[in-house]
C-alpha cells in the first residue's frame, strides 16, 4: 500500500490487513506514476529480479463499490487476461451519465472481447484513452456505445509493466531501476533525492496512453469516485431544494449546493445565501467557494497557493 508520509503511521495503527512493512510512505508527492514505480521498485528490491512474474493489483482508497461478486469476477477476469497474455490490464465502467470529469477508455469499432476469459466477463482491446472531456463530447461517448469511464484499477505482471515503461517513459524507467538499487542497500537519501527528481505525471499520462499492450474488462457492477465535491450529492442525504449539508450551515434560498462545514456550528459559522450549483467547503485550512461543474479545477488553485506559500498546503 502506498500513501503519503502524512498518513502512512494513521494506516499501519488502523489494522487494515496490511502488514506495517508493506505500507509505503512516498519520499515525495509525484502523482500516480511516481506512486506505481516506487511500488514496483520496492517490489524489486525485496523480492528480486527473479520474481518479476509477479503480479501488481493497483487500487484505489476512494471508490464506492457495490455487488462485491461482480467487482471480484471484474478483477479476476483483468488478472488472467493480464498474467495470460502479457498485457496492461484495466477496469472499465459502463458511463451512465456524460461526465465531465472523469476519463474515458474506448473500445474500437468492431472490436469482439477477448475469448476464455473468466465469468462471461466481456475483455477487450484498448483502442484509446479520452481525458475530461467536455459535456456534447461525454454525450457522444455514451451515445456510441464504445466508451467506458477508467475507474484508475489497473492489473499487470511486473516484467509487463516494466517493459512497456522502458519502451514508453524511458526516463521513469530507469529512475525505478536505481530506486531499486538504493532500496536494496538502505540508501535513504539517495532514493529521497531520486523521487523528488521524478516527473509528477499520472500513470495515464506516463504509460496507459502509450503502452502497446492494454486490455479493459469491462465492470458491471456500480461505481463511482468520491474523491471529488460533487460526488457528495450521490452519496449524501439531499435536502428539499437539493443540497447536500455537513456541519450545520445556514443556507438560505439556495439549491442544489454543497457545504460542507468541517470544523462545524460550534467553532465556524457558514452561511450561504441565494446561490445555484455551488461547492463551498470550509476548513481549519482555507475555504472554497466553486460552481460544482468546475470542481476538478481545485487542482489549479492549489497549485497557486503552493507558488504563494500558502500555509497547510
Amino acid at each position: 500500500m502506498v500513501t503519503g508520509s502524512h498518513l502512512a503511521d494513521a494506516i499501519r495503527g488502523a489494522n487494515v490487513g496490511t502488514p506495517p512493512e508493506n505500507v509505503l510512505a512516498e519520499p515525495a508527492k509525484r502523482n500516480t506514476a511516481g506512486a506505481l514505480a516506487y511500488a514496483a521498485a520496492f517490489l524489486n528490491a525485496k523480492y528480486g529480479a527473479e520474481h518479476l512474474d509477479f503480479t501488481m493489483a493497483v487500487m484505489t482508497a476512494d471508490h464506492v463499490i457495490h455487488d462485491t461478486q461482480k467487482f471480484v469476477q471484474a478483477i479476476d477476469a483483468a488478472l488472467t487476461v493480464a498474467e495470460r497474455d502479457d498485457c496492461l490490464a484495466i477496469l472499465g465502467i459502463p458511463p451512465t451519465r456524460p461526465e465531465t470529469s472523469f476519463g474515458y477508455i474506448q473500445i474500437q469499432a468492431r472490436t469482439e472481447p477477448l475469448p476464455e476469459t473468466p465469468h462471461g466477463v466481456a475483455v477487450y482491446p484498448v483502442g484509446a484513452f479520452h481525458e475530461k472531456p467536455s459535456r456534447e463530447r461525454a454525450e457522444d461517448f455514451i451515445e456510441s456505445g464504445r466508451y467506458c469511464w477508467n475507474s484508475g484499477m489497473f492489473f499487470w505482471k511486473l516484467s509487463t509493466f516494466m517493459e512497456e515503461l522502458d519502451a514508453a517513459r524511458p526516463v521513469l524507467s530507469h529512475a525505478l531501476r536505481e530506486i531499486t538499487r538504493a532500496l536494496r542497500i538502505g540508501d535513504d537519501d539517495k532514493v529521497q533525492g531520486l523521487f523528488e527528481d521524478l516527473e509528477d505525471i499520472s500513470i495515464d499520462y506516463a504509460l496507459m496512453e502509450h503502452a502497446r499492450r492494454v486490455v479493459m474488462a469491462r465492470a458491471e457492477f456500480h461505481w463511482d469516485d468520491v474523491g471529488s465535491w460533487p460526488a457528495l450529492e450521490r452519496t449524501r442525504v439531499q435536502d428539499e431544494n437539493g443540497n447536500v449539508l455537513h456541519g450545520a450551515p445556514v443556507v438560505l434560498d439556495s439549491r442544489r449546493c454543497i457545504v460542507y462545514n468541517d470544523a462545524g456550528l460550534e467553532n465556524m459559522a457558514v452561511a450561504v445565501i441565494g446561490v445555484e450549483d455551488l461547492v463551498v467547503a470550509v476548513t481549519p485550512d482555507g475555504v472554497l467557494v466553486v460552481p460544482k461543474d468546475r470542481a476538478q479545477d481545485v487542482r489549479h488553485a492549489v497549485a497557486e497557493l503552493k507558488r504563494r506559500n500558502a500555509g497547510h498546503i
